[in-house]
């Protein structure tokens, strides 16, 4: 099965970007996923093919029309399509790793990057948009947000990456920051490599990457800790 991508944007040339390249784009041309753009432009209404307008009730900058995006919308995603709806902006949902593997284990999303200064309530309430933010900023549009969800599933898709254990203990998947890493040369610049890694003990160096995990996690995101032990 192919996980099939449609997004919605003003600026389809911004994709597939950096997806086209290395283990994404290995991916894409190995029809792991597929990748669709409908250009919000296309649907414009009028002469200049306009897509926003004022705020109702006044206020600065521009809101996308309802009707426009709900075309955009429905060119690529009709009734039957069981893909969820997602908006990328700032007020959605976290996106978390757990939330990555769910989206992974579908047949494909439908990503809509709004711009401006927001996007009309409306579209999203009848077109079931689930709003995701990638973190606490503001962007200038929904397309950069929509290349790392993108880019953080495609890499969990079946036989995407060559050791499927690859991902088991990176960070957040076991509610931990991952612990560091080493490889030759065993001494750079007078900093060696910690012996417990080179002892061929496999019990001792996973011990010794649990308690690095821990620590690392306690230091830079305590929040996370009390989810590692639930």
């Amino acid at each position: 099965m192919t996980f099939k991508a449609s997004i919605v944007t003003l600026y389809p040339e911004m994709f597939p970007a950096s997806l086209g390249m290395s283990l994404a784009g290995r991916a894409k041309d190995q029809g792991a996923w597929s990748i669709e753009t409908s250009n919000l432009r296309d649907y414009g209404l009028g002469k200049h093919k306009n897509v926003d307008e004022t705020p109702s009730g006044g206020g600065a900058g521009m809101v996308l029309r309802a009707d426009v995006l709900a075309s955009a919308i429905d060119a690529v995603s009709d009734e039957k399509d069981t893909r969820p709806r997602l908006m990328m902006s700032p007020r959605g949902k976290p996106l978390t790793q757990q939330y990555v593997r769910e989206l992974a284990q579908g047949d494909g999303v439908v990503i809509v990057c709004g711009r401006f200064e927001g996007v009309d309530e409306r579209v999203i309430e009848a077109r079931n948009l689930q709003e995701v933010s990638i973190g606490d900023y503001i962007l200038s549009g929904g397309e950069p947000a929509a290349l790392v969800l993108l880019d953080a599933v495609i890499r969990l898709l079946p036989g995407v990456m060559g050791n499927a254990e690859s991902g088991d203990t990176e960070s957040f998947e076991t509610g931990l920051l991952e612990h560091p890493h080493y490889t030759k040369p065993v001494d750079f610049e007078g900093r060696k490599i910690p012996a417990i890694l080179t002892s061929g003990d496999h019990g001792k160096v996973d011990k010794w990457r649990r308690e690095q995990a821990e620590n690392l996690t306690r230091v830079r995101r305590p929040d996370l800790l009390g989810k590692s032990e639930e």
